[in-house]
């Protein structure tokens, strides 16, 4: 079974489903050596490239870790090229025994957890003489190398230049030192090299690839400590050089960068001589930077396509726009911002920069952009639990998706979205704009009604929001919200959520709050909606509701708001749910109050939607002779008046109730039940199946509500009027049943 998406991104491919598949039946697929790793019971030998794939696969789900990475041991089978355990729990035992014996081309082991250090790896791979040779690129970034700890093997440490075949090294954010650099910079092919965040203080050891390195990235070298006439020396002897990255963070000052702001300052004014083949740049986030400096850069390279100007001042220089095929990193224009924001994904400092620029732009766009809210979705994603970025990327996200730019975008990129806000939400729990910003984002009926995202924590991170906030826009925005997704959860999470006494307070106290001074607003309407959904069916919400005095507080609105039907009904509706259970129906036995939902049922200048509601709380308490506890004169006027009233009463239009199930009907359509009771019972099952047939057709039949109707037909004593109602609700299932089975006609 596909399920076919409609999205621009268009279907999911084959090859990845059964991926997905596999890594979601892994424990079925698998036995258990004696050290509890997996091995797959039947391995058939795997096309290459699908086993990278189902690594890569494991790593991105979080399913890779010691006991599953086991499976990859089978290396007959299962033979990996470009493996990626990036960011997984993986320690150095299981890395040796499922990893090295691969003969290995790629290597990606960046911020992996569960102890593996740089030193475990390369002696790893070392071990392999396959490895020493095929091996062309590794990424260790986020690692400790803790080479300290590396033996002398056979006379010699074993080091990087084990490898013999790597061109690609990435050790950014790791605690690489100059002596470990000198080793590197033997490797006899090495063409790119990323020491950006390391402690790296002396970059002389490169002149020893200065003939094959191609790109060096080295932002953010803290302790780098070269004079700017050495630096230059340097690079002026790197030929091969095409790439050279030497931006620094901007914003932190814990050190003096003054002297990589003098080199660039000098490159960029330099003779063309120097670093001949370059053809990017990045200088991003270096102080003293000057147009008069870049445009002459630019001018003396033709061959540029690539120049990194953000947060230097500099990105508005004329010569940039000239040049096609150049694409800039900076803040003049949407195209630099966007394109700071494709190439900094994990440079925390310049996603925030390039978050602040974007906001700007986009605080009054009245065009949909879903390529600005992928990107905008990519920095949150990098650094879920960074503040700064999430502070920008929320409102951002609220700009992007706000009115009815959303409809415009893919659902399945909405659908991520609102998940990195709940997770936003989850992370910042304090922090009000963050949530705000977060709210405001929800609060859309697109997003709500038609958006897949997990409804049920969304509603629990409202509530909880709404406890500690006062601010009406907001707390009317976060009462919608509410409402809105109470009434999208399935049984079982409603269930869950109405178990919370929590809840109930916050929306009691609302409409509490509302109902002091008499307003009818869309926040009370919203809270009494949540209200009634939440106790439709669920008994513990219902009991809830009485423990926290909410039969009080109904009791004093129902009579102040007695001329406003859209709140009556609500209020009634609720107490249909506290009324279908048997076990509380005690306590709505007040003759105050059902004198006063009797006078609305009586009522002909009230609407009918209201009049139902009435007519189902007496129906409810009238059918149980046994528990009836009030005056027998009361009882059979209710019953009296029951029948009297739904006759008068015209078919209805538009859709008023919904229900989950047709269960607290049938102890109303049995055969010895006073008419009045069962009228109400058949008036309010017409309603809703001469609404939405298709819907409740088959509830019908499973709840045997049916079989009931059936037997009130066919009775003798049942009256005339309820045989007619009971015959047309049999009538449109038939109906119904016919259409569907015969299927759509095809003659003309």
């Amino acid at each position: 079974y596909m399920h076919l998406s409609t999205d621009a991104e268009g279907p999911r491919a084959l090859c990845d489903l059964c991926l997905a598949q596999v890594c979601r039946s892994l424990d079925a697929l698998c036995s258990r050596r004696a050290d509890g790793s997996m091995c797959l019971s039947w391995a058939p030998l795997f096309p290459q490239e699908m086993v990278d794939q189902l690594l890569h696969k494991m790593a991105t789900k979080g399913i890779l870790n010691d006991t599953t990475v086991g499976i990859f041991r089978n290396c007959k089978e299962l033979r990996l090229r470009r493996a990626s355990i990036r960011c997984c729990p993986v320690s150095a035992e299981a890395f040796r025994l499922a990893l090295c014996p691969h003969r290995l081309q790629e290597l990606d082991a960046s911020w992996v957890s569960g102890g593996l250090t740089g030193a475990n790896i390369i002696s790893g791979l070392a071990s392999n003489p396959e490895c020493r040779s095929s091996l062309q690129r590794l990424s260790l970034s986020g690692l400790r190398l803790d080479w300290e700890s590396l033996e002398e093997d056979g006379g010699s440490r074993v080091g990087f230049s084990f490898l013999q075949g790597l061109r690609t090294l990435n050790l950014a954010n790791t605690d690489l030192t100059d002596a470990v650099l000198e080793d590197i910079c033997t490797l006899p092919q090495l063409e790119s090299l990323d020491i950006s965040c390391s402690p790296v203080s002396n970059l002389t050891a490169l002149l020893d690839c200065k003939n094959t390195l191609r790109s060096l990235i080295a932002h953010r070298l803290r302790q780098l400590d070269m004079s700017p006439a050495r630096l230059l020396f340097v690079f002026n002897q790197l030929h091969a050089l095409r790439h050279l990255d030497f931006s620094d963070d901007h914003i932190t000052v814990d050190s003096d960068g003054r002297d990589g702001d003098e080199t660039v300052r000098q490159l960029l004014e330099g003779s063309p001589q120097v670093l001949p083949s370059l053809v990017s740049l990045d200088i991003s986030g270096r102080k003293r930077v000057t147009e008069a400096a870049v445009r002459a850069f630019v001018e003396a390279r033709g061959g540029l396509v690539f120049l990194g100007l953000l947060a230097t001042g500099a990105s508005s220089c004329h010569v940039l726009s000239s040049h096609k095929n150049l694409k800039v990193t900076g803040e003049a224009n949407e195209n630099q911002v966007c394109e700071a924001l494709r190439r900094y994904r994990d440079r925390e400092c310049f996603i925030r920069e390039a978050l602040v620029h974007l906001y700007n732009l986009v605080t009054d766009i009245d065009n949909p952009r879903p390529d600005m809210l992928k990107l905008v979705l990519s920095g949150m994603q990098s650094h879920p639990s960074s503040l700064h970025v999430h502070l920008v990327a929320t409102a951002c996200v609220f700009n992007l998706t706000t009115q009815d730019l959303a409809e415009a975008m893919p659902v399945s990129l909405l659908s991520s979205t609102v998940t990195q806000l709940l997770n936003a939400m989850k992370t910042f729990p304090n922090h009000q704009q963050v949530q705000k910003n977060c709210l405001l984002a929800l609060c859309s009926d697109y997003i709500l009604q038609d958006v897949p995202f997990d409804k049920y924590l969304a509603a629990m991170l409202v509530i909880n929001w709404l406890s500690s906030h006062e601010d009406p826009t907001l707390q009317r925005m976060a009462v919608a919200v509410i409402s809105i997704l109470v009434a999208k959860l399935s049984t079982e999470e409603t269930a869950q959520l109405s178990k919370d006494v929590f809840i109930m307070k916050q929306l009691l106290a609302i409409v509490q709050q509302k109902a002091m001074v008499g307003v009818v607003d869309s926040t009370l309407k919203f809270a009494l909606s949540a209200l009634w959904n939440l106790t439709d069916e669920m008994p513990t919400a219902a009991r809830n509701f009485i423990e926290c005095q909410g039969l009080e507080l109904y009791e004093e609105v129902l009579e102040s708001y007695y001329g406003e039907p859209s709140i009556q009904q609500k209020l009634l509706g609720l107490l249909n749910n506290i009324a279908e259970v048997e076990v509380l129906q005690a306590d709505l036995l007040e003759e105050d109050l059902l004198e006063h939902i009797l006078s609305l049922l009586q009522d002909s200048q009230v609407e009918v939607g209201v009049r139902y509601f009435a007519g189902g709380i007496l129906a409810q308490l009238a059918s149980r002779p046994e528990a009836w506890t009030l005056g027998d004169e009361l009882r059979s006027t209710i019953l009296k008046q029951l029948h009297a009233s739904i006759i008068t009463w015209p078919q209805l239009e538009r859709e008023m109730v919904s229900y989950r199930s047709f269960h607290p009907f049938c102890p109303l359509l049995q055969t010895c039940q006073p008419s009045g009771v069962q009228l109400w019972a058949v008036w309010a099952i017409h309603l809703v199946c001469s609404q939405n047939i298709s819907h409740y057709s088959s509830m019908l039949e499973k709840e045997g509500v049916t079989e009931l109707l059936k037997n009130l037909a066919a009775h003798p004593d049942t009256h005339s009027d309820i045989k007619g109602l009971s015959d047309s609700i049999l009538h449109m299932v038939e109906e119904h049943h016919s259409r569907v089975t015969q299927g759509p006609s095809t003659t003309r």
